[in-house]
C-alpha cells in the first residue's frame, strides 16, 4: 500500500503530551478522554516511527495536557520519550488525564460561536486606533468601558490611569486580554510611542475584541500633564518578597517549584478568588502576571500591595533557600 508521508495530528498528539478533552463540555470530558486513549493505541501507535508529525498546538498551548517546547516530533520519538503513551491501561490514562487537566481562559468556549458565525471583515490592515482625549477617555468610562494599559510593566508601576488592568504587549497578550477583560465593554488603549499599534489591534480582534475605542492620546504623560488621576504600584526584587506571598501562575507550575508557604490563585482567578486580609507580595515567573494580577486586585481595593520582579527561583537565589514542590 501506499506509505504516508507525515501525520497532521491536530490536537490529538503533541510534543511530549495530548490533547485536553474538556473544551466541548464537562460532560462529554470523560468519553473523550477514553476516545482519545483508542485513537493513540489503535491508530496513531501504529504508524511508522519515522513518520513526521506535525502538531495543531504548538508549547505552552492551554488546549493541550503539559507539553514539551518543541513544535514537531515522530512517531518514534513520541513512542519513546512521551508519558502519555507510556500510561499502563485505559482507565488510568483517563484518571490521569482527568486530574492533571488546568484551567483554560473563558474566550475558548465563547469563540465558537464566533468562528460558526464567521469573523468581521476590516480590510487589508488592522484599523488604526482613534487618540482619545482626556474627556473622551472619561466618557467611554463612564459607558462602562476598560482601560488596558499594555506598557513594559516598569512603566505600569510607575504610573498609570486609575482603575486600569496592565497586560503587556506579548505573545502573551491576547491570552490574558481575553482571560481578564469583558468581551463586550469599549477598550481604551495605554501605549508606549514605540509600541506596535497593529499588532496590539490584530491581537486583540483575534480573541473577539472588536470595540476598540481608541488610545490615550500622548500616553500617560499627556494624561498627567492634562491632571488626570494616576497610580503606582511598588515594583520590588522576589527577593524582598513580603507580607503573604501570591504565586499567580498556574497550578502544574506552582507545583513543580514555589516559594515555601505561598499561596496559589492563578492569574485567571484573581478577581474573585477569597485572599488573605493582610499584606501581600504578588509573584509569578518574572513580573507580568503579577503586574496583571496586581492591577486586577486594584480594582477590587486591594492596595496593599508589593509586586515581584522575578518568580520563585530568583527568590530561591537571594535567599539559599529551597523550593517546596507539590
Amino acid at each position: 500500500g501506499r506509505r504516508p508521508l507525515a501525520l497532521f495530528s491536530g490536537g490529538s498528539l503533541l510534543v511530549g503530551g495530548v490533547a485536553r478533552t474538556d473544551l466541548i463540555s464537562g460532560a462529554q470530558t470523560e468519553d473523550l478522554a477514553r476516545r482519545l486513549w483508542h485513537s493513540l493505541q489503535s491508530r496513531i501507535l501504529s504508524l511508522p516511527d519515522d513518520l513526521p508529525v506535525y502538531p495543531t498546538h504548538g508549547a505552552g498551548s492551554f488546549c493541550s495536557a503539559p507539553a514539551g517546547a518543541d513544535r514537531v516530533t515522530s512517531i518514534g520519538a513520541e513512542r519513546r520519550s512521551n508519558p502519555w503513551l507510556a500510561v499502563g491501561g485505559e482507565d488510568e490514562f483517563v484518571d490521569r488525564l482527568l486530574a492533571g487537566l488546568g484551567s483554560y481562559p473563558p474566550y475558548f468556549l465563547r469563540l465558537r460561536d464566533v468562528n460558526r458565525r464567521g469573523p468581521h471583515v476590516f480590510g487589508p490592515r488592522p484599523p488604526a486606533l482613534p487618540e482619545l482625549n482626556p474627556q473622551e477617555v472619561t466618557h467611554v468610562r463612564e459607558l462602562g468601558g476598560w482601560v488596558v494599559d499594555v506598557r513594559p510593566v516598569g512603566e505600569f508601576a510607575l504610573a498609570h490611569l486609575d482603575g486600569s488592568v496592565s497586560i503587556s504587549l506579548r505573545d502573551a497578550f491576547a491570552t490574558w486580554l481575553g482571560w481578564l477583560v469583558p468581551p463586550d465593554v469599549p477598550l481604551v488603549f495605554v501605549v508606549d510611542r514605540e509600541q506596535d499599534r497593529d499588532r496590539l489591534v490584530r491581537e486583540a480582534r483575534k480573541v473577539g475584541y472588536e470595540q476598540l475605542a481608541g488610545e490615550v492620546a500622548g500616553g500617560i504623560g499627556d494624561w498627567i500633564s492634562s491632571g488626570g488621576p494616576v497610580s503606582s504600584f511598588e515594583l520590588a526584587p522576589a527577593g524582598e518578597a513580603d507580607g503573604v506571598i501570591v504565586d499567580v501562575r498556574q497550578r502544574s507550575e506552582f507545583d513543580a517549584g514555589h516559594v515555601p508557604g505561598a499561596v496559589n490563585v492563578e492569574l485567571g482567578s484573581v478577581a474573585t478568588a477569597p485572599l488573605p486580609d493582610c499584606h501581600l507580595s504578588v509573584m509569578c515567573a518574572h513580573g507580568e502576571r503579577a503586574m496583571s494580577a496586581a492591577s486586577v486586585l486594584a480594582r477590587r481595593g486591594r492596595l496593599d500591595l508589593r509586586v515581584l520582579a522575578g518568580g520563585a527561583a530568583d527568590w530561591a537565589a537571594a535567599h539559599e533557600a529551597r523550593l517546596a514542590t507539590a
